[in-house]
């Protein structure tokens, strides 16, 4: 396959869905972080939440990220066109749980991976993990469907489980390998920050630079020693997701 032109490659816009399609795995974690990665980086970015009940990119980067409604193709056509739109843009799409179908259905009815290719847009899926054995079994539905047409990520959220045994056994992380697919992993962070940072509505900036003793608009006012650990965790995070060039 010839290489495209460095103007072209440059140039190069990236919508990142963020799924996982099982509620509780982490969906919403990850994609908070790739908001941060993206602020910290200065790499342009417009964020889109699907959950209109529980809408975390609303909640905690209410700057970036405006709601779409999954369950109409008018509501997801602004995904593609927003990525259009601004050659080198990255697009974060924070997908509910229970979206996957209509999300498919739009793509195959609407011919979205073709028309990303002509319009030099590239499709990344976040296939967020917790350590059951559902999200193994979403991971064989997702990749028998789209085999190579997408780009993979696989998130093992520590956060929901630190035992990944099942998958590994499974072979679904090897054959996701083979397929192109590169893997991060996300660390478990104590209980105590996690529920603190999400009570304030905090940004992850915030919550590492809030000194304040009480929870306040500025974040949640983590102590010190709750700052450095969420320091840590950050950085490990932070590293985990520049391994994947997103």
């Amino acid at each position: 396959m010839p290489t495209a032109p460095a103007s072209v490659a440059s140039a190069t816009s990236k919508i990142h869905l963020i799924g996982g399609e099982k509620g509780g795995v982490g969906k919403s974690l990850t994609a908070r972080l790739l908001a941060q990665y993206f602020i910290d980086h200065e790499l342009p970015f417009v964020g889109f939440d699907t959950d209109r009940s529980h809408g975390a990119l609303l909640r905690f980067y209410a700057g970036y990220a405006s709601s779409v409604v999954p369950d109409t193709y008018e509501g997801l056509d602004v995904i593609v066109e927003s990525a259009a739109e601004q050659p080198g843009r990255r697009v974060l799409v924070d997908l509910a749980a229970q979206t996957q179908a209509p999300l498919v259905k739009w793509m195959e009815d609407s011919g979205v991976l073709e028309l990303a290719e002509d319009q030099h847009i590239s499709l990344h899926y976040w296939h967020v993990m917790d350590a059951g054995r559902d999200s193994v079994d979403l991971l064989t539905k997702l990749l028998d469907r789209f085999g190579t047409r997408l780009n993979y990520v696989l998130v093992r959220n520590q956060l929901r489980g630190e035992d990944f045994s099942q998958l590994d056994r499974s072979g679904e992380q090897a054959r996701a390998e083979s397929l192109g697919a590169k893997v991060i992993a996300i660390r478990r962070l104590h209980d105590a920050v996690v529920q603190k940072i999400d009570a304030s509505n905090a940004s992850f900036w915030a919550a590492k630079n809030n000194t304040g003793k009480g929870t306040g608009e500025f974040g949640p006012g983590l102590g010190l020693m709750e700052r450095q650990r969420l320091r840590i965790w950050l950085n490990h995070a932070m590293s985990e997701i520049a391994s994947v060039e997103p």
